[in-house]
């Protein structure tokens, strides 16, 4: 008697558990439909919060490349959608903790993990503890406006360098990339300036003679105090690139200020990215940055940043303007994916959340 009671109350649990299942589809399916109709016979609706479409179908880059000559007429910030924006980052990433480690974070000799490559790992050096920043560069930081300028060939003949200066705030994604003789188009102000270990021995041979160091220490004497930001724990082999440059810094008490973004860092920013359905695979240093500025600045102005070869009107563009670099723009083996993040930030200056400059200046 007892195992049928048993049997019986299993078998109204089972119908009860299906009937909920039942209800919980249909309802489900009926808010589908009730969306579906509400979006048109295209089936798209608007984006909530900064959901920004990028990865749709059509043309090439769902643009044409003409129809980017004049895209600062008429540009007015969206006050409420850089609110919304900054808001969305924050719940993945502290701009201020994550920007840099700082002096406690670590002890010299404590074992890493590199970002990228978990398996290997390193030791703090006491060089590079000693240039750890105290605080974060960017503690109770904020701007009105703030420039982050990439080094695409877009800026040649922009005249955009006044314009660039004439921020509260510069960012440069260049790589100690030369200021001087561009600087009617490049401007020469940098506040925080961004360099990628591999620049060492691509640039500047290693550094492995006199002539090659003193071309590096000229360059970073030129930043005159601003920060330079190091990505040291990313993959193994340039730490060894860091350290040599951080050994330079403090032989020849350099006048800048390192810091060395966290483990965490890339890894919040493309979940921010993936999120809001834009499938990056690693984000740029460029799209970082944007990234970050939207917890410190209201107005974010981004110039040099064009991922092709041609502009609106077929001309051949440089891939940095101040070398022969050559890139396969397209190539899906690389980590990252620039058409994509271009035309990520081109939805975001047409929707008033930052302006994207890839055209002559005009500043006064």
């Amino acid at each position: 008697i007892f195992m049928c009671k048993m049997r019986l109350t299993r078998t109204r649990w089972t119908i009860c558990t299906i009937s909920i299942l039942l209800i919980f589809y249909k309802t489900t399916d009926i808010g589908r439909n009730e969306a579906h109709q509400k979006t048109g016979s295209t089936g798209k609706s608007e984006p909530s919060s900064t959901r920004l479409m990028a990865n749709g179908s059509g043309k090439l880059f769902g643009f044409s490349l003409s129809d980017l000559s004049d895209m600062g007429v008429g540009w007015k910030i969206n006050a409420t959608l850089v609110t919304i924006i900054r808001k969305d980052v924050l719940r993945f990433l502290d701009v201020e903790r994550d920007v840099s480690v700082v002096k406690s974070s670590f002890k010299q000799g404590d074992t890493v993990h590199y970002v990228l490559d978990r398996r290997r790992t390193f030791n703090i050096s006491q060089t590079l503890h000693s240039l750890l920043p105290e605080v974060s560069p960017l503690k109770n930081k904020t701007f009105k406006t703030c420039a982050i300028v990439g080094n695409s060939g877009i800026l040649l003949k922009s005249r955009c360098g006044k314009e660039i200066d004439s921020h509260g705030f510069v960012i440069r994604r260049c790589n100690l990339a030369p200021l001087e003789e561009f600087a009617d188009d490049v401007g020469l102000r940098s506040d925080f300036t961004t360099m990628n270990p591999s620049v060492i021995p691509r640039v500047f041979g290693g550094l492995r003679d006199e002539r090659q160091r003193e071309s590096f220490i000229l360059r970073l004497q030129q930043l005159n105090n601003s920060v330079l930001w190091i990505p040291a724990f990313m993959v193994k082999g340039g730490e060894r690139h860091v350290e040599i440059v951080n050994e330079l810094i403090l032989k020849h008490k350099l006048k800048v200020r390192t810091a060395y973004p966290s483990l965490r860092l890339i890894h919040a920013v493309r979940g921010y990215w993936l999120t809001n359905k834009i499938n990056i695979k690693r984000p740029s240093t460029g799209l970082l940055m944007y990234t970050m500025a939207t917890r410190f600045c209201d107005e974010i102005h981004l110039y040099g940043f064009w991922p092709f070869p041609k502009d609106g009107n077929r001309n051949t563009v440089k891939y940095h303007y101040y070398d022969g670099l050559k890139y396969r723009y397209f190539s899906s083996a690389g980590p990252h994916r620039m058409p994509l993040e271009f035309k990520t930030l081109k939805t975001l200056h047409s929707k008033g959340a930052l302006k994207l400059t890839t055209s002559e200046c005009t500043y006064a």
